[in-house]
């Protein structure tokens, strides 16, 4: 990867998972800073990465080559405004927002017509194993887009959509995906208790269940998920009883209107971002 200088405005888990992956890649530490208003998040990058930090967003425009933003979506406007007041210039800079549910109008409404990325990790990027769905306009250059597909693959894996409209299939695919397998995992895991197990060894039971079936599909791209599921489902065995059960109560239907209603939602956040 090419050594930019990089100003993260924002500083909380996900800016800072990709700090530490990309320090941890051999990225100069002396290229990136970290700019917050608490000095809590940065004190903490600086002393174990020793990044520049600031607590001046301006500045760190100044500074940097390639800004990232990762500030909170109902801050969002109010730090851009902020930042073009003090005189903040994004001319020939690259913008990577990793804001849920900011379009990239959005930004260029605020920061004027500048290049400008719009990602969505997942927080599984916090221990390197995220999924980052990515969008650029037409006008982004492929240099911009290669140095942003190699940030994000260093905290997992990395898929480019062509439309913007995408941005919010990707967030109901992987970016709120955890939620949905922690649910299931917490159901598991309180049914075994009820079954008479104690809360760490159900917990033990269902998640390293579920490490092993991921690491099964992420080593057999050659089958289906569904040859998968019915390679451990026996025609009237006791898997067989269970998945009837959850077809019986339109388990596979309601995850997919769940997905769905996330799509909705980010659609309707956008708008009012």
């Amino acid at each position: 990867m090419q050594h930019k200088k990089i100003a993260f405005i924002g500083a909380g888990n996900m800016a800072s998972s990709i700090i530490y992956g990309i320090v941890k890649d051999g990225y100069p530490a002396d290229c990136i800073l970290a700019c917050a208003p608490s000095l809590n998040n940065t004190e903490k990058l600086a002393e174990k990465l020793t990044i520049k930090t600031s607590q001046h967003n301006q500045r760190a425009v100044y500074w940097a080559d390639v800004i990232v933003l990762a500030v909170k979506p109902q801050i969002m406007a109010e730090v851009c405004q902020a930042m073009i007041d003090d005189g903040a210039n994004f001319e020939n800079k690259l913008i990577i927002s990793i804001i849920a549910g900011v379009c990239v109008d959005r930004l260029v409404s605020l920061l004027g017509n500048v290049a400008i990325i719009r990602t969505m990790p997942n927080t599984p990027a916090l221990i390197q194993k995220g999924m980052t769905g990515l969008f650029a306009p037409p006008r982004v250059s492929k240099a911009d887009r290669d140095f942003a597909t190699n940030l994000m693959d260093v905290v997992g894996k990395t898929l480019w959509v062509e439309k913007e409209s995408m941005i919010n299939a990707i967030i109901a695919t992987s970016g709120s995906s955890p939620a949905y397998f922690f649910l299931f995992m917490q159901a598991m895991q309180e049914k075994a208790v009820e079954l008479g197990f104690s809360s760490q060894e159900a917990r033990l039971l269902v998640q390293q269940s579920a490490i092993g079936s991921a690491e099964m599909v992420a080593n057999n791209t050659h089958l289906s998920l569904a040859t998968l599921r019915q390679n451990v489902t026996s025609q009237g065995g006791v898997t067989a009883e269970a998945i009837n059960l959850m077809s019986t109560f339109k388990v596979p239907e309601s995850i997919k209107k769940a997905m769905q209603a996330a799509v909705d939602r980010g659609k309707e956040m956008e708008i009012q971002l």
